[in-house]
């Protein structure tokens, strides 16, 4: 049962992976057909982040309510008739317009569906879903291309993708039944065996067994916020959004204006960023219950580090900053899965709704503003201020996990010094 429901949410991740590299795969089509400048997809893109933000901060509401099964059902449902919308749009104010309900849905099914495997499935399985993200991004462009290519248009690439939507919905609606089966055995992650937590005030969270009720009353966003070490975790996902999606967005650039590799090159080692991203998940998948998630973030960030270093040298062999690019992504793969997982432990698994909708917002901002911001200072310093702006986001991420760890683990202590041993003494 839970490894038949774990297939349907690798399957729905797939599905929310698939639309992410979409826009970016049509677009030099799409402006051209609709008569807009380039430029407009970051209108697209602003709009989507924006609803992704907003379902995002209301995800712990929506599953309290209506459960993790049925807000995954109806979010890709969303997306799916948002897909089509982009299909049938002859005009861009129609791609903004449905741009909205594709934010909506996919913000409200990422956090649920992070939640959900964060609470129920171990570290292992929290790596290889997002790996499953990633082939959903890497699956995408195929699809838009073959469209292309066989004359039927960006519209088609779309309409396939939403057809595709449709029926991992009907999969997802004929499935409730599992995923209520599944909360009812409260089945505790690996990495948490005894479904310990630390109810914050309100949570409405089972104190005997550490398990969120649907129908409880939801948390503030103020309640979040005054958990021990929220800020601190938010602060390192923001600043993980923020070295993933400027690697993505910028690195090829950089390899041709700055260190004079052929375009064509460029082009492919910037793409075997989000291959290391996904291989490297894979791969994560075998080691991180053993090592756990702390230790993976740790492992990720070192590793992240040294792909830096490699991208920053300056050194006349081109082979260098490419396998920079490439140990970048493996160092990237684990962190992001990791902080996820690691929330029910840290934060208590009544409360990890709440704070892995507000870490996905966090996210969405990361990945909004921060690329641009890399964009408007290289056209005052310079391209090569890339790898320096890497390296700030990287090493502020480590800061702020280690400081949180340490945090923690007082907490954790004097929690422990409370017990009922020094109780009774």
């Amino acid at each position: 049962m839970y490894s038949l429901l774990l297939a349907i949410i690798y399957a729905a991740f797939i599905s929310l992976g698939l639309p992410d590299s979409l826009l970016g795969s049509a677009w030099p089509v799409m402006h051209e057909a609709l008569g807009v400048p380039v430029s407009g997809a970051g209108m697209i893109t602003m709009i989507i982040s924006a609803g992704t933000i907003v379902s995002s901060l209301f995800s712990d509401r929506l599953t309290r309510r209506f459960g993790a099964g049925r807000v995954t059902a109806v979010s890709v449902l969303m997306t799916a008739a948002a897909l089509f919308g982009f299909s049938v749009s002859g005009k861009f104010w129609m791609l903004c317009l449905w741009a909205v309900p594709y934010g909506l849905g996919a913000g409200a099914v990422d956090a649920a569906l992070n939640n959900f495997v964060a609470l129920y499935y171990s570290s292992r399985d929290m790596s290889w879903l997002h790996c499953f993200w990633g082939l959903g991004t890497i699956i995408s462009p195929y699809i838009m291309s073959h469209s292309l290519q066989a004359g039927l248009g960006w519209q088609n690439g779309y309409r396939t993708v939403s057809f595709l939507q449709l029926g991992l919905t009907a999969i997802l609606i004929c499935s409730l039944p599992v995923w209520r089966k599944v909360q009812r055995t409260k089945r505790p992650a690996a990495d948490d065996p005894a479904g310990k937590a630390v109810p914050a005030e309100g949570s409405g969270m089972r104190e005997e067994s550490g398990v969120p009720e649907e129908n409880a009353r939801p948390l503030t966003l103020m309640q979040v916020l005054r958990l021990d070490g929220v800020w601190l975790v938010l602060i390192s996902f923001f600043c993980y959004c923020a070295l993933e999606q400027t690697a993505m967005l910028w690195a090829s650039s950089y390899l041709v204006q700055f260190r004079g590799i052929e375009a064509s090159v460029a082009a492919r080692f910037a793409s075997m960023f989000c291959i290391g991203i996904t291989v490297g998940r894979f791969f994560c998948g075998f080691i991180s219950d053993r090592l756990g998630d702390k230790q993976m973030i740790r492992l990720g960030t070192g590793i992240a580090l040294l792909g830096i270093v490699l991208v920053a040298l300056p050194a006349r062999a081109d082979q260098i900053p490419l396998a920079g690019l490439i140990v970048i992504g493996l160092g990237c793969a684990p962190i992001y899965p990791c902080i996820i997982h690691a929330t029910p432990e840290r934060f208590g698994r009544g409360n990890s709704q709440a704070v892995i909708g507000i870490q996905m917002a966090c996210a969405y901002v990361g990945t909004t503003l921060m690329p641009p911001l890399f964009g408007v200072l290289s056209s005052v310093l310079g391209i090569g201020l890339f790898a320096w702006y890497l390296l700030f986001f990287t090493l502020l991420m480590l800061f702020v996990s280690e400081r949180l760890n340490r945090k923690l683990l007082r907490r954790d202590a004097t929690a422990a010094g409370d017990g009922p041993e020094r109780r009774k003494s």
